[in-house]
């Protein structure tokens, strides 16, 4: 047989399109051409194929070869499809059985000697292998990722002579979930996270806030001077926020399987928590470059991102963050292609008051002018600013409470966590969403309140001179503290204490 055909998966943000690799055999002079917009490390493929087939004592056939991958206008990157092209060549000159490989989808960089060699994207093309009904070939240092998609019948063998005997019928490879891959434990960032709301000393107003901005998803600005906890508290964020569904899950490891330094399975349903320094530049914050990878919004999909020194940014940096926090999503173009990756992060920013970072504080060492404490807080647009929920002042600690004693502490992240849960599941089962994701005409019917107080947030949007997007912000949050005390509509003490979590607007804007 002079065709054969295999199947294989192209990475395109977090989706894996399938491709079909074609080989054709001729008569003519020996040579070998891949077709089908194939970049470089692709095209390279060629040398490393045939080293490899040679080097594991096959015959590499002295004829026309050429490889289409299909579709053609779909580019293709990277070693991954060097285990396909070389299965199709062996397949396609009689060595192993063509009718074998429709069963099976193939991905892998192949050594010079034959060995496999681990790739990127593994996650998201087993994720739709199984839906494909079709069972996955990769290289054994990815099969514990693959694994954690539940229903995908996953093969990781070591070598191309493992496969070629598998196909042959001569030696079965087992599946991954039966040669010594264990199943992962269910657990939580939570369960393993040193940083614990106990260690936090006083500060009960952000501790307050911090758990707010938990139960309903919602951005968070903590405004102090330095010293005063605001990192510590931002740390702790992922120890207090509710376990990872099955779905929030596989997309989180996914997004972290396609990115340059991959999944680390010892992480499964941990919450991401990324800080990234202040000199980060746009395309690493949202993702970018010739071959799209995600950027640090998307690693922090379902997590935290943490941005300290928040006017220290470059402002131009910052604005590429206003899209996502309302869509939840980064779409990036390039002439060639474009990708999309989930961005459904949750902000934590902090930030001094002013250039020196002690104006209100009580040992009087701030000397700023009030231009520079201007220029410094306008390094923030006021469209960003109007996009994070809750501003919360986070004043120095008293010695007295420092010196405490240590078993005196406050609730630990257990504690708290479990009040979150709580409410997270009254919002689920309310609108599906936290509070944070919910739609304006959702707040509509989600967030009413009585008439007297909306008269009293009417006079505070006037007296703070508030956007419609914050009135609507203040109302989620309002919700999010309701459903923290278990109540089903939103009281008057549950919009004021939403209320005074904006009223540093005032003094930012």
């Amino acid at each position: 047989m002079s065709l054969a055909v295999a199947y294989s998966r192209a990475q395109t943000g977090v989706d894996a399109p399938l491709v079909t690799v074609e080989v054709h055999l001729s008569n003519g002079l020996p040579s070998l051409s891949i077709v089908g917009l194939p970049e470089a490390a692709v095209k390279e493929s060629k040398d490393r194929v045939r080293g490899a087939l040679i080097n594991s004592n096959f015959e590499f056939p002295a004829r026309r070869i050429t490889i289409n991958l299909a579709p053609a206008d779909l580019p293709k990157d990277g070693g991954r499809f060097d285990l396909p092209i070389a299965l199709g060549i062996l397949a396609a000159s009689g060595q192993i059985p063509a009718e074998a490989l429709s069963r099976y989808e193939f991905l892998g960089e192949l050594a010079l000697g034959g060995e496999l060699r681990h790739i990127r994207g593994v996650l998201p093309a087993a994720i739709q292998t199984r839906d494909a009904g079709r069972k996955l070939v990769i290289p054994r240092q990815n099969g514990a990722e693959a694994m954690l998609v539940d229903g995908a019948e996953i093969f990781a063998p070591g070598h191309l002579l493992d496969i070629c005997a598998h196909l042959n019928g001569i030696q079965k490879l087992e599946s991954v979930r039966k040669n010594g891959v264990a199943v992962l434990p269910e657990k939580t960032a939570c369960n393993d996270m040193v940083e614990d709301m106990a260690d936090v000393r006083g500060q009960f107003h952000a501790r307050r806030a911090l758990e707010v901005a938990a139960a309903g998803g919602h951005s968070l600005l903590l405004i102090g001077p330095p010293g005063t906890g605001k990192t510590m508290l931002a740390s702790r964020l992922p120890g207090i926020l509710p376990q990872l569904n099955e779905i929030e899950a596989l997309e989180t490891a996914a997004v972290a399987s396609v990115s340059d330094r991959g999944f680390d399975v010892s992480r499964w349903r941990q919450r991401p928590f990324r800080a990234p320094h202040r000199t980060a530049s746009g395309v690493a914050l949202v993702g970018g470059g010739s071959t799209p990878r995600p950027g640090e919004i998307s690693l922090a999909d379902h997590g935290v991102l943490f941005l300290d020194e928040l006017p220290e940014f470059d402002r131009r940096v910052l604005e590429v963050l206003r899209e996502p926090l309302e869509s939840g999503s980064i779409t990036i173009s390039r002439a060639a292609r474009q990708a999309e990756f989930p961005a459904r992060f949750q902000l934590i920013a902090a930030m001094n008051p002013c250039p020196c970072g002690y104006l209100g504080h009580s040992n009087g060492r701030c000397h700023c002018t009030s231009e520079q404490v201007q220029r410094y807080r306008a390094r923030v647009s006021g469209p960003l600013l109007d996009r994070i929920d809750m501003h919360v002042e986070v004043p120095s600690v008293p010695r007295e409470v420092l010196r405490a004693n240590p078993k005196n502490r406050g609730e630990d992240s257990a504690q708290v966590r479990g009040r979150v849960a709580a409410a997270r599941e009254r919002q689920s089962s309310r609108s599906g969403c936290a509070n944070a994701r919910l739609k304006n005409r959702e707040v509509e019917k989600y967030c009413r309140v009585s008439d007297d107080d909306s008269k009293l947030l009417e006079r505070a949007i006037d007296q703070l001179g508030l956007s419609a997007r914050a009135y609507h912000r203040i109302l989620k949050v309002a919700r999010t503290i309701a459903d923290l005390s278990d109540e089903p509509h939103i009281q008057t003490q549950h919009l004021t204490e939403a209320i005074g979590y904006r009223r540093l607007d005032r003094t930012l804007v």
